[in-house]
């Protein structure tokens, strides 16, 4: 059943091959779970929920790509989104995070309706290609700005806007073993090389005693999502402000 629906054979591939393979994909990606919550709790979502939504948006956009185009690709919150969302559209321009949300939830239509008609297939080809790679590189830049932030290699300065942290911080020493390990392994090509990194970090935090263990029951159910599912603003949605965002 499994060569008829993902024909591995075609792809060459096996069983145990994607199994592994989803296992790292799943380990080394599910940091989603904490920073995504962590970004957009910043406007006043309720993060609970937000971790839960998380969880489900990963889950449906992964099984999505592995039924439809029959992709091994998984899907997750986009970090470029969910930082222009919480800092550009909520703190920075002011807006309230029901009105940023009903403007994704447009924006995904609209989406939609483009990659219905072809058109954005066209927008894609007549974008030239140093703006392809420009695109992926700010984002990046910008989520590695705030990851070096929330561990202290980086802070706050008034003269020059960023300086160095305080390197007596065990949180910037577990997060420079995590960088160097990682670096090293993926620069000798040695499969895992993310998880591994993440891995020795983890366990080097625990030595430090910088890992809280949770109270009480190890299993729960998930955070109830209703205090932010489907929570929008419809009064703005032919307003000046929402074409903006």
């Amino acid at each position: 059943m499994l060569e008829k629906i993902f024909k591995l054979k075609e792809h060459r591939t096996t069983v145990k091959t994607e199994v592994v393979a989803g296992i790292i994909t799943f380990l080394t990606m599910s940091y989603i779970l904490v920073v995504n919550p962590n970004i957009l709790s910043a406007t006043g979502m309720d993060r609970g929920a937000l971790f839960t939504a998380t969880a489900i948006a990963a889950i449906f956009g992964t099984l999505f790509m592995a039924f439809i185009p029959n992709l091994p690709i998984a899907q997750a919150p986009g970090m470029g989104l969910n930082s222009f969302f919480a800092f550009s559209v909520v703190l920075g321009l002011g807006y309230s995070w029901e009105m940023a949300l009903t403007a994704v939830f447009i924006q995904g239509i609209i989406f939609v309706i483009l990659t219905f008609f072809n058109v954005r297939e066209l927008i894609v080809k007549s974008i030239p290609s140093t703006i392809k790679y420009a695109i992926p590189v700010g984002i990046g830049l910008f989520i590695t700005l705030l990851g070096l932030q929330n561990a202290g290699l980086i802070v706050k300065d008034e003269n020059t806007m960023v300086t160095l942290g305080q390197m007596s911080n065990p949180h910037v020493w577990v997060a420079l073993l995590g960088l160097i390990t990682t670096a090293v392994l993926y620069y000798k090509k040695i499969h895992g090389a993310f998880l591994i990194g993440i891995g020795s970090a983890t366990i080097f935090a625990v030595i430090l005693g910088l890992v809280d263990l949770p109270q009480g029951s190890l299993v729960a159910l998930p955070p109830d999502i209703s205090p932010v599912f489907m929570k929008f603003q419809w009064e703005h949605i032919f307003t000046f402000d929402m074409l903006i965002v």
